[in-house]
């Protein structure tokens, strides 16, 4: 049994333990998210989460990212506990990618400078230089991948930039130094369709070489079908459907939208 135990420890990644989270406690705005929730996901496992609005998707990226509190349970990654621990020290282990391209990224800076940002995290600050000269053209590798053209224009400020220029930045940046998860909270949702197909395809090309453990929450059903070895769906903070493998390979878009229509049907709408 004890064999058995230290495999699994081995293999999984994130876990999340009988999670309870109420939000304005109280009052009569109070609503009980999380109810003995419990999640667990393996190492190098990509998972896509569905589900409506107020299931508790976001939520549940918050409170990896330590951006929300938990009234009672336990979480680990990596063996960790990091329950405790405050946004910016989980950081150190997690990066994510939000919806609004904005967000991950440096407007007033240039491509050259976020990266150099980037590359620096979790290293000392000190009154040196914040680019290093020699890592130039390691930066103009990892943008050449991309496949955008943005090589090319490492001092361009990144506020110039197109939305989906900047996601595919956001999502490089945010894996340049080693990371245990990587979070992307609907991360297409604010692009076109070209755009968004095209982060999406950079994503698993990073994803893949990096073997990053993944927890991608999305709005759009075929790339929840097309991505990731698991599918997760949630209604009112838990999980309705869990399927990964071969169930996963087979599953289609209208499957989803059954579940979506019965729990609709159910709820009363």
């Amino acid at each position: 049994m004890s064999t058995l135990r230290n495999c699994k420890e081995i293999s999984e990644l994130v876990s999340m333990e009988h999670i309870y989270k109420t939000f304005n406690k109280g009052s009569v705005n109070q609503v009980v998210l999380f109810t003995d929730f419990n999640l667990s996901i393996d190492k190098g496992e990509f998972v896509s989460v569905v589900g409506s609005n107020g299931s508790g998707k976001t939520t549940m990226l918050n409170i990896l990212s330590g951006f929300t509190d938990i009234d009672s349970g336990r979480i680990t990654l990596d063996q960790r506990d990091i329950g405790k621990m405050k946004e910016y020290q989980r950081a150190k282990y997690i990066g994510r990618v939000f919806q609004d391209p904005s967000t991950g990224t440096c407007p007033a800076l240039t491509i050259l400078e976020n990266m150099a940002l980037a590359d620096n995290k979790n290293k000392p600050f000190g009154l040196t230089r914040g680019v290093n000269k020699k890592r130039i053209d390691e930066y103009r590798t990892q943008l050449e991948r991309l496949k955008l053209g943005l090589e090319d224009k490492i001092n361009l400020q990144v506020g110039s930039l197109s939305g989906g220029q900047r996601q595919a930045l956001a999502l490089l940046i945010s894996t340049m130094t080693p990371i245990d998860l990587l979070i992307l909270d609907e991360h297409t949702a604010a692009l076109d369709p070209r755009s968004s197909e095209t982060v999406m395809e950079l994503t698993q090309q990073l994803v893949s070489k990096k073997n990053l453990t993944t927890l991608m929450v999305t709005h759009n059903l075929k790339y929840a079908v097309q991505y990731g070895e698991r599918l997760i769906m949630m209604h009112k903070g838990d999980c309705v459907v869990d399927v990964k493998g071969e169930e996963k390979k087979h599953l289609e878009v209208n499957d989803l939208l059954k579940v979506f229509n019965e729990i609709s049907i159910e709820c009363g709408n």
